[in-house]
């Protein structure tokens, strides 16, 4: 792919410009969103629930977003995604205002397509880019990220005052400036993401059968499962956005139960700078030590930050630190997992292969969420965190049995 080598610089460029404000969009509602959920109940037990339908609406478009770009291109995928989550956000707004929670919980679920388009970012960058440097392109695009995730919690005591400003309630400003940034990020990928990368590499079918979700995703994981490495990455992604979505979701309650809610927003920020500050670090990481290692060690930091969080019970200090490491372990999870999966399946099911990890990814994060507030209400905060500690372990052990398994099949791990 060398031919393509100035048009990638390009193509990081556009997507560098258009994730900034996505991202932004995101981090600067889940600061708030389980404490509007929260307020708006009256208790912490079904507030996942928002973070819940977000994820679910991010696994929901996936597939139909795959397949979408599969016969157009990602440009209008991007930008269609982008638009959708613009929408949700201004009917989560609503919803939240108006104190109507069923409204809210289905303007988040919207919202989720604007994670989706995020998402999708970062296989755009590998569209372009040689084998040896696609985790390098992805951790560019998820480190660049950083800008607008961690500007995005820092912000949000602004966008609250902008909201009560405007006479609505003090969670509802972030979803305002939410639907503006993703309109932002739409006209970026719609003016300048020319020409389309997948169209390009000749990775689009304008006549491809428009099947059933439910028959492109069953087909995926069929080609996933023929791949050891496939699976692991798609485990990878999966486990990591689990926990660490299961464990973020119900650390600002947590905090407000114990008089720091003040401290969230910026424990929030901290969270967000280690899932994507070091991601380009993270991206030669994993290309020097191959992917399957990466992931391993994905698991150790991802599984030192749930410790670190229950220790804060003891230490609050240690709440930063554990949000910090959980999001790198994430950040390097999330990575090694994708350019794995990436590089594990043949070039003509690649689109509709990412699709279906996405959708597993969200799924799972979406079920983090939602049961997270049910875990803390009854067990505590402690064994939410326990939890996700057991699952990374269990990551590891996978990790380590499939690098076996692909060692006596003699593929190469390193992805």
């Amino acid at each position: 792919m060398d031919e393509f080598q100035e048009q990638q610089r390009r193509t990081l460029n556009v997507i560098r410009l258009a994730v900034v404000p996505g991202q932004a969009a995101v981090a600067g509602t889940v600061a708030v969103v389980t404490l509007l959920a929260s307020d708006m109940l009256g208790n912490d037990r079904l507030a996942g629930l928002g973070s819940a339908a977000f994820t679910l609406g991010a696994a929901a478009t996936a597939i139909p977003l795959s397949a979408y770009m599969r016969r157009r291109g990602r440009r209008p995928g991007l930008v269609l995604a982008l638009a959708m989550g613009a929408i949700g956000a201004a009917v989560a707004a609503t919803g939240g205002q108006l104190r109507w929670f069923p409204l809210f919980v289905l303007g988040m679920f919207f919202f989720g397509s604007g994670q989706a388009a995020t998402l999708q970012a970062r296989y755009v960058a590998a569209d372009l880019a040689h084998a040896r440097d696609q985790a390098r392109a992805i951790g560019a695009i998820v480190w660049i990220g950083t800008l607008g995730a961690v500007f995005g919690p820092v912000f949000t005591p602004v966008q609250k005052d902008f909201g009560e400003w405007l006479g609505l309630d003090e969670f509802i400003g972030p979803y305002l400036f939410a639907g503006a940034l993703f309109v932002l990020g739409a006209i970026a990928y719609a003016t300048m993401l020319r020409p389309d990368p997948l169209v390009l590499v000749g990775g689009t079918n304008p006549d491809a059968e428009r099947a059933r979700p439910i028959v492109q995703v069953r087909h995926s994981y069929g080609v996933i499962r023929s791949s050891p490495g496939a699976m692991l990455g798609i485990v990878a992604m999966a486990g990591s956005q689990a926990a660490m979505v299961g464990v973020m979701t119900m650390t600002p309650p947590h905090m407000k139960d114990h008089a720091q809610g003040d401290l969230s927003a910026l424990v929030i920020a901290v969270h967000i700078l280690g899932m994507f500050g070091l991601a380009p670090f993270v991206g030669r990481f994993v290309g020097q030590v191959g992917a399957v290692r990466a992931i391993q060690v994905g698991a150790i930091v991802l599984g030192t930050g749930t410790i670190a969080a229950v220790i804060a019970g003891y230490v609050p200090a240690m709440i930063f630190i554990g949000l910090f490491l959980l999001g790198l372990g994430w950040n390097i999870g999330l990575i090694g997992g994708t350019t794995l999966l990436s590089a594990s399946v043949p070039h003509e099911a690649r689109v509709e292969a990412q699709g279906t990890g996405d959708l597993t990814l969200s799924l799972c994060g979406a079920i983090a969420a939602f049961g997270s507030g049910f875990v803390k209400q009854a067990a505590g905060y402690h064994i939410l965190a326990d939890a996700a500690t057991a699952l990374a372990a269990a990551m590891l052990v996978y990790a380590w049995l499939t690098m076996a398994r692909m060692s006596r099949a003699g593929v190469v791990a390193a992805a």
